[in-house]
């Protein structure tokens, strides 16, 4: 402990000037002053080290330190994982896990075809992408790349070849308006002939639309998504003769009634 002797000098309310018998001058806060002190009254201030409070804040900061580390330092991103799925003869859809990102936030995600970035956009909250305009019967090497706040981590590296045109097992269709329930059963006994596949509703991997007549919510889907919607007629050439046929020929257009 240390202990010096001052007499106050000039006090108000905020600040007192302390001055040493060797005339050293030093500023003090009136408010941690004895009361009664004025101009000319001598104080004796004591200092001592405080080891235990030292050591108590030293791990105090430490703890914090840790638990920033724990929190934020140990997981990073996870290393995504490619795979392709429903490819057809011009188009395929490459698609990943969802993003383990842990603390840090996604700055981009970048889709490369034989090493050439692609400027297709992906939005941040899906998982898949779909490629159109491909060659037929061509092999393709896809990867992404995502870049983060904790780094760039690369995808697995995936090998492709787009179908043949003889190969009809891309097609996935989903269904429209039908005249009759025979009329749909046909067409789905024709896709497990060709061995092609069809749901219920129209999602990512749809590539045709079949109906006979416009509207429902499966067209509008179709509509919005630009997803070819075509007549019953189309799947018939298909198969009779053993390549896939071009949709447009086979457009359903929907005309509004004239009134």
């Amino acid at each position: 402990m240390t202990s010096v002797q001052f007499t106050v000098g000039k006090l108000d309310a905020g600040m007192a000037i302390l001055l040493t018998e060797d005339h050293h001058l030093i500023e003090f806060p009136s408010l941690l002053l004895p009361k009664g002190v004025a101009s000319g009254s001598i104080v004796n201030i004591s200092v001592n080290r405080n080891i235990s409070e030292e050591e108590r804040k030293m791990q105090e900061f430490w703890d914090l330190q840790n638990t920033i580390v724990q929190r934020f330092g140990e997981a990073g991103p996870e290393v995504p994982t490619l795979r392709v799925k429903n490819i057809t003869q011009t188009s395929l859809i490459l698609e990943w896990d969802v993003l383990e990102l842990h603390t840090a936030t996604l700055r981009s995600l970048d889709v490369y075809k034989n090493n050439t970035k692609l400027t297709q956009q992906v939005p941040g909250e899906t998982n898949f992408i779909k490629l159109s305009g491909l060659d037929v019967d061509h092999e393709y090497e896809f990867y992404i790349v995502i870049k983060t706040t904790a780094g760039q981590y690369e995808s697995n590296r995936v090998t492709v070849r787009t179908h043949k045109m003889d190969n009809l097992t891309g097609i996935q269709v989903a269904f429209g308006n039908f005249e009759s329930q025979d009329a749909l059963d046909q067409m789905k006994h024709l896709l497990d002939k060709i061995g092609a596949t069809w749901t219920n509703d129209v999602n990512h991997e749809t590539t045709h639309l079949i109906a006979q007549i416009p509207g429902d919510r499966n067209y509008e889907t179709a509509v919005k998504y630009s997803i070819p919607i075509v007549k019953p007629e189309w799947l018939l050439q298909c198969d009779l003769k053993k390549t896939i046929q071009p949709a447009l020929p086979y457009y359903i257009v929907d005309v509004p009634n004239l009134q």
